[in-house]
Parts: structure tokens; sequence; C-alpha cells
């Protein structure tokens, strides 16, 4: 008797679908460059992570954010944190899928950085902020093989391991260890050079810090990465939450970070009193040790932008072919049609560029591999982070009012967004290091010439972008950084999707070049049945 209505026409949530074998751009990408022999792991990690329990897990870890807990019972200092359970869960996820260090084992299989760009991509589908302490984790474990201090030789084991290990111990007692990053401080942000945290000697490689992070990532790490001036200039330090004796350094948390996004995942306020750090390299190296560290992790934010993007447009379309307008699903209406077309094509070429790139980071590309990964990395970052803001507004719309709705995965994908094109530099400084590698290195000049005019004569659209970029490039000036930056990546994209796809998807990819157009209906047709696994 109380009932009004009868749901109908409301579809179903996207669950219980497998992240990677419903993907063929990622599946023949990981093929094409390389991984194959990670495909069957691929696909059992991709049904895990595409499972509800995934989903909810990382939904309950945004829900039940960290805290902090300055003090104990009776009033001792503690400065720990207190995470959901589900974070812990999803981290050892993570972790045993050695998102965090693949390319590093000794023994690492070939296209090692590929296969872990496919993992992190699918783990980024469910929960973004676990990422943050494994990309830094990941990021720092090559320059600690060859700077970790005397007193830390035992971390490397751990470091390497699979497990992960929240406990808080010495790290040589430790399972699993995570390292986190702290170079911000409230009067410079991106200017480091304007640091005021202090470093003074006490000896065999120790010095004593005081001074203050901003940002102090991922507190709970085992050690953070800082930059403090020392009498020979700004310079990395190793700083452990545990002494080797067991006590704790003198690093207090002032407080967790408020963020619009990234909740599951702590970010700190922190003041170092007179706090134990050991050098890494020389004195006045700080920026260039750390640089080393940030390409890995300005690469991470690429990917993580990605996936998201890609579990975004996996919602609208999902959503799309359930729900029914005048008798007929979105997905074939013409203008939505479009709308998702556009969209696969967009995850078409940024996938084909991602992984083309992750095999450029692997030792086996050489020199030339290297030389791209730097050129592209800032390029990648600057342009896939950013669209990514409105592409996941996009599918919130194509959903309607239900997208808008905290029952929908899409408000925390949309409030995630912009941490990438933040974090580890925005926008500006990815573009104006774009244009320091291209007129440092010359050998760039010529790397490109050798991508771009191997595809000459294939399409006029991709011929005409490459011209007027050309032009800029004869005289770059910093006004145009962020066009010369796009236009880059976009052409990289555009031989990828030339050299390795179907002509009438490679040709529809080139016409985007000059704007906007319509797609073929053949074109949708392949789009949409490769985006949904079906190749």
């Amino acid at each position: 008797m109380n009932r009004t209505h009868h749901v109908f026409n409301q579809p179903r949530p996207l669950t219980n679908s497998n992240l990677f074998l419903s993907d063929t751009p990622l599946r023949e990408a990981v093929l094409r460059e390389g991984a194959g022999w990670d495909c069957d792991l691929l696909a059992s990690v991709g049904q895990q992570l595409g499972s509800a329990e995934s989903s909810e897990l990382g939904r309950l870890a945004n829900s039940y954010p960290p805290e902090l807990l300055r003090y104990d019972a009776v009033g001792e200092r503690l400065d720990d944190l207190r995470f959901h359970p589900a974070w812990h869960l999803l981290m050892q996820g993570l972790c045993s899928n050695r998102v965090h260090n693949l390319p590093w084992q000794e023994n690492a299989p070939p296209a090692a950085f590929v296969a872990r760009a496919a993992r992190f991509i699918l783990h980024a589908q469910v929960e973004a902020g676990t990422l943050c302490p494994v990309t830094m984790t990941f990021g720092a474990i090559p320059l600690l093989k060859s700077h970790l201090p005397a007193p830390f030789r035992g971390w490397l084991t751990p470091l390497l391991s699979d497990r992960y290990d929240p406990h808080l111990q010495p790290g040589e007692h430790k399972r699993g260890l995570l390292i986190g990053m702290g170079m911000t401080e409230k009067q410079g942000g991106t200017d480091v050079l304007s640091n005021t945290t202090r470093a003074e000697p006490v000896g065999n490689g120790e010095y004593r810090l005081t001074g203050h992070k901003w940002f102090f990532s991922v507190p709970q790490s085992d050690a953070h990465l800082v930059l403090a001036q020392a009498k020979g200039g700004l310079s990395c330090f190793f700083l452990p939450r545990l002494l080797p004796d067991g006590s704790r350094n003198a690093v207090h948390l002032e407080r967790l970070k408020d963020k619009l996004g990234n909740r599951s995942n702590a970010s700190s306020e922190a003041e170092f009193f007179a706090a134990s750090g050991w050098l890494i390299g020389e004195e006045g190296e700080g920026v260039r040790q750390i640089l080393k560290m940030g390409g890995y992790t300005r690469f991470d934010c690429a990917l993580a932008s990605h996936a998201m993007m890609r579990r975004a447009f996996s919602i609208a379309l999902y959503h799309c072919h359930q729900r029914q307008v005048q008798g007929k699903s979105l997905v074939d209406q013409p203008l939505m049609r479009q709308q998702l077309c556009s969209q696969a094509l967009l995850l078409e070429g940024q996938t084909a560029m991602l992984l083309r790139l992750a095999g450029a980071w692997s030792a086996e590309s050489g020199e030339a591999g290297k030389l791209f990964s730097r050129l592209f990395t800032p390029a990648a970052k600057y342009v896939v982070c950013r669209r990514g803001i409105s592409f996941v507004a996009e599918a919130m719309e194509m959903l309607g009012g239900i997208g808008y709705c905290e029952e929908s995965e899409l408000p925390r994908l949309y409030r995630e967004m912009p941490v990438n094109s933040i974090w580890e530099g925005a926008g500006n400084v990815m573009c104006l290091d774009v244009l320091r590698v291209l007129s440092k290195q010359p050998a760039a000049m010529e790397l490109l010439a050798r991508e771009f005019e191997a595809v000459k004569g294939q399409s006029r659209y991709f011929d005409g972008a490459w011209r007027q970029l050309k032009l800029l490039l004869r005289h770059p000036q910093e006004a145009q950084a962020r066009a010369i930056c796009e236009s880059l990546f976009n052409l990289a994209c555009g031989v990828q999707v030339m050299r390795q796809l179907e002509p009438c998807i490679a040709d529809a990819w080139c016409r985007q070049l000059r704007g906007p157009a319509p797609l073929s209906e053949k074109v949708c047709q392949r789009l949409l049945l490769r985006a949904t696994g079906i190749s």
C-alpha cells in the first residue's frame, strides 16, 4: 500500500569487470612493448581489482581518512597515524604486485618498466591515494641503492621485498619499507632554493636538521628524502623515522593537510628539532639528487591521471549501454555516441604513448631511451594530468545527476584529478622543463625529427601540425611553452597510433589535431569494441 512506483531504467554500477582484459589498447601496448610475459598476472590482477570488493576498499579508504595521533594516553609524543583497514589491504596489494620496486630487482625481467606501468594503471583505477607512498618509494630506490648511508645498509633487502609492513620498527627488522619526500616550505613551493631548513654536520655523514616542511608527504614512511641548506648549499638528506638505536627522530607532525581529494593518503606539516639526517651525495647537490627521483614520480602522475580517465570512461560507457531514452540506449544516440567515442579515441593515443614512454624508461632502451623519457615525461605529465580534469567532468555529465552524487565513483575521481597536475611540479614547471631539454640538449631536436619524419606523408593533418611545431621551435619563447608542450605530446601520440593502430583509427586521431571533428560510424564501432575488450 505504501509503494508509489517501480524503479526501472536505472543502470547498475560497474562492478566485477576485468580491468585488463576489457582494455584492448592496454593489452596490445603491453605486448607491443615487450612485456607480454606479464599478461597472465595482469589478467589476474585486473580481475581482482575490478571486483566489487576492491571498489568498496577504495570507497572506505577515502570515507575514513587517516588520523594524526600526536600524543599517547600519558602525554608522550607519538606523531603516529591511524588508517582504516581498507588502506592497509590496498597497500598490501600494491606491494605484493611489486608496483613499488619491480624494475629494481636484481634479475628484473625485460620491459619491467612496461609491466610495472600496466600494473600501476590497473591499481590507480581502484584507489589513487595509496599510489603516493608507492611512487615515492619507487623513485627513491635507485638513488638509495647507490647512496644508502652506512648505518642503513640493511634496508636494501626490505626495500626490494614484496611485503607491506606498517609496524613501527627499525627498518632492518621490517619485511617491507616505504620512503617519503619533504621538499616544500611555506615561502618557496617550487622554488626550493629558498628553503630555510638548516643542516649542521656532526660527523660520519650525519647532520642535525632544524626547520620545517609545509608538505611532508606520507609521514608514516620509514624514512624521507628532504632538502636542507648545508654549508655547501642546498643538499639532500636521508631522514629516518626511527634512529639506529630505535628511538624516534626529532620530527614533529603539526597537522595533516585537509585536501580537496587524495583523502585516503596522509600529507602533513612537519617541524624538525635538530632531527638526525644523513647526507645523500655531496653538499650542494640536493636538487640534482632529488630530480633523479622526480622523473619517475612525474611519469607516475601521468599514469595515474590516465588510469582515472580510463575508469571514468568505463563507468560512463557502462551507464550508456544500459540507460534508455525514448526507447533507445544512450550509447546509440548520435550525439552521445560521438562524445563517448571521442573519449575512447583520446585514450587510444594516450595508452600507446604512455606505454611507449614506459619502454623508454627501461634500462635496455639505452641513451636514446633516456633522452626520449627526459623530453616526453614532463610533456606527458602536463598534458595528461590537466586533460584528465575536464575528461572526468565530461563523464560525470554523461551520467547526469547520479554521477554527481557520492554513491558514484565519479566525484572521488574528479576530486582526485587536480593533485597530479600540481604535485611534483605544476603545469608551467613541466612546460619550462621541456623547453630546457630542447635548448640544452641538441640531440633532442634530432630525436623529434627522427620520430616525426618517419611517418611523414601518412596524414596531412599530422604533417601540418608538425610544420607548425617546427616554426615554434625555431625560436621557442617561454610564453609559448604550453602550446609547444601540448603539440609535442599530441604529435608523439600521433606517431604511435599511425605506427600501431588500424588506419581508420589513426586517421581519426590525426584529424583531431586540427580540432574536434565528427567520427565516422565505422570508427565509432571499432573504438567501442576495443574499449570493452573486443578487439
